[in-house]
């Protein structure tokens, strides 16, 4: 894949995730809906939207050389874990704030994916080691001021979430069909939701705000957004897509700012310098 492409599938992707936690905020901070049901519907939106870009992929391969048919269609195991990652995801944001949640969800897939490299015999340059201390210190200035003790219960959730999303990202990483296999994997996330509502059935309940922000966050951020990942993930050393994604929270606070009139102030500033810097530092090779 060439270098141009790479970096734009991966850009779009990191916004997604971002979108994602733009979307929970809005919904479950508000009460519009309940985690559960957030859950569901937003695996279930992702799981409709890419099987129809999946139809229609195979369309086109069938009227330009007659064979449409898609070997690799996801696996339970993946599976599992995005539907770990997801549900976690969501009833962790009932008790923590934003800042502590994305601290413990991307600092737990950062270790996941770094640690499963070291295991494989990957090993960090010492550019890559202070880059990667850059990042880390640029979430540390933005999210740690005012930071409260978490509880634990929710804190051990989040963590969850980001250990199951950096197994789903890492299992993604040997994909040769990125759309079918985050599509195949996001149908086979349905019985579990389904199971997931079935338990939560007496507190269930959303507005309109609520559906609308679960359904974008299933079917665009989610949905198209897994997708691209996987598109990015062949090319991207393990090491490097942990680091990125360190991104996603100073991605996450601008939109804040743009969207939610969040305010703005030097020390977003100094750690979105300090974050992007260091990933910068971490992931571009030296000349």
């Amino acid at each position: 894949m060439g270098k141009p492409r790479l970096a734009l599938l991966t850009v779009l992707a990191l916004l997604a995730f971002a979108g994602n936690s733009l979307l929970c905020r809005l919904a479950l901070r508000g009460g519009g809906i309940d985690a559960a049901s957030f859950t569901g519907i937003r695996l279930a939106a992702g799981a409709l939207a890419l099987a129809l870009l999946d139809a229609l992929r195979r369309q086109r391969v069938r009227a330009n050389d007659g064979d449409g048919d898609v070997v690799a269609r996801g696996d339970w195991a993946s599976a599992f874990a995005l539907f770990a990652y997801a549900a976690a995801f969501s009833f962790a944001y009932l008790g923590l704030s934003a800042a502590t949640g994305a601290l413990l969800l991307f600092g737990a897939v950062q270790l996941t994916m770094l640690g499963r490299a070291f295991a494989l015999g990957e090993r960090l340059q010492a550019r890559q080691w202070l880059g990667l201390v850059g990042a880390s210190a640029g979430l540390l200035v933005l999210l740690l001021p005012g930071l409260q003790a978490p509880p634990a219960l929710n804190a051990a959730l989040m963590l969850a979430a980001g250990v199951a999303w950096g197994v789903y990202s890492l299992r993604g990483r040997g994909s040769r069909d990125p759309l079918g296999t985050t599509a195949g994997n996001f149908l086979r996330t349905l019985p579990l939701a389904a199971a997931l509502l079935a338990l939560g059935w007496n507190n269930a309940h959303f507005d309109s705000r609520g559906l609308l922000a679960a359904l974008a966050s299933g079917a665009l951020a989610s949905g198209v957004g897994y997708a691209l990942w996987y598109a990015a993930l062949p090319s991207l050393r393990a090491s490097t897509a942990g680091i990125v994604q360190l991104s996603v929270p100073v991605i996450a606070a601008l939109g804040g700012i743009v969207l939610l009139a969040e305010p703005v102030g030097w020390r977003f500033a100094l750690a979105a310098a300090l974050t992007l810097g260091g990933i910068g530092l971490a992931t571009l090779k030296a000349r």
